[in-house]
């Protein structure tokens, strides 16, 4: 089996309302579509959400990076071959989600040609998880407001709550929420690097109040010094994400006591390095959860089956519930999430499939 074609199809679907977080704002899925052809017929499927300001990536550079750069090394290339392509591709620096997407595509191939679905090819740790729910920036009442709904229609019983801008508002929030949801229910805090470090200590502090589990990017990636002092001082784990984009990353983060656990995005590392990352932190007894970045249902049914391949994931809520946002998507069977917990797919490789009328509705080059 060698690969055919590899095609990159810039989305536009519009949200339902505007996800707002400290480092930027959506209003659109501005995704891009990989879609990998063999010669044999199959075809494998990624999502690329491009996130300029937290990786530089537009869907314009995302689709040139696939088309002009990818493309002709992965044509002829025999899909199982996934360290190759790895190798091959690792040439081209940068281009997390371009490339997360590829891989994400191979391993739907294989699992496909294995006629596995992909998470049992991971490891196959569970075939279900708990949910967590992001809740983005607003109003304490619009955000308490949020997570009541996605407790009430999905039995949802974990949320990390954006936080990252004035203090005050942000403790406001977070005091609702838990007086609003009890103390049964899970809360942890992202601030998407909008923090100084010493706004970041005291947060963490005040937090810890609210029996907060996690604080993930205080503060920016670059102010290592300023990381390692939040690690030091807080009362509850330092998670990396943003810091912590790449396998080496990761070590050089954890190594350097910059983090204390470590969020996993399939849309940032495929399911190759996602897998690398975990096996990295599960030797040093690092937690690691699989993040959200606002991905679309392709990108959940992908982080589904992460979680539900590695046992190390499986025991924490997956925030996989963000593609409720969007106002419609291009898959013909939508995730499903019921009672606070999300399946994965059972059918070969992802289990997923294009609705070509829909395809054809949100593509943004026609």
């Amino acid at each position: 089996m060698k690969i055919r074609s590899v095609e990159a199809i810039p989305l536009a679907i519009p949200y339902r309302r505007p996800f707002a977080f400290a480092s930027g704002k959506a209003t659109a899925a501005d995704h891009v579509l990989v879609r990998i052809t063999t010669d044999d017929g199959l075809v494998g499927h990624g999502e690329a959400p491009p996130r300029p300001y937290t990786y530089g990536e537009t869907a314009t550079s995302i689709v040139t990076a696939v088309r002009e750069l990818f493309a002709p090394v992965l044509v002829g290339a025999d899909p199982f071959a996934r360290e190759r392509i790895r190798a091959d591709l690792a040439r081209t620096v940068a281009n997390n989600t371009a490339r997360g997407a590829i891989d994400v595509a191979l391993w739907d191939l294989v699992g496909q040609a294995c006629g596995q679905p992909v998470h049992a090819l991971l490891g196959h740790a569970a075939d279900e998880v708990r949910v967590a729910h992001m809740i983005g920036l607003g109003t304490p009442a619009e955000m308490v407001a949020d997570a009541v709904e996605m407790s009430d229609t999905c039995g949802v019983e974990a949320f990390k709550v954006k936080v990252g801008r004035d203090l005050a508002h942000d403790l406001a929030a977070v005091r609702e929420l838990r007086r609003e949801l009890g103390d049964s229910v899970e809360l942890y805090a992202d601030a998407n690097r909008g923090w100084d470090a010493d706004t970041a200590i005291v947060a963490a502090r005040r937090l810890a109040d609210f029996h907060v589990t996690m604080l993930e990017e205080p503060n920016p990636a670059d102010d290592v010094l300023g990381r390692r002092r939040i690690v030091r001082e807080s009362p509850i784990p330092i998670v990396g994400d943003e810091s912590t984009i790449t396998l080496g990353g990761v070590a050089r983060s954890l190594l350097d006591r910059d983090a204390d656990a470590i969020s996993v995005k399939v849309a940032r590392t495929g399911f190759t390095d996602s897998a690398k990352i975990v096996g990295l932190c599960e030797g040093l007894g690092v937690t690691t959860v699989v993040g959200n970045q606002i991905d679309g249902m392709l990108g959940t049914v992908a982080s589904t089956a992460l979680a539900c391949g590695l046992r190390s994931l499986a025991r924490h809520p997956v925030e996989v519930t963000n593609f409720l946002l969007m106002s419609d998507d291009v898959l013909t069977d939508p995730p499903v999430i019921a009672d606070g917990r999300s399946g994965a797919r059972q059918g070969p490789g992802l289990g997923v499939a294009i609705d070509p009328d829909k395809l054809a509705r949100y593509r943004a080059d026609r």
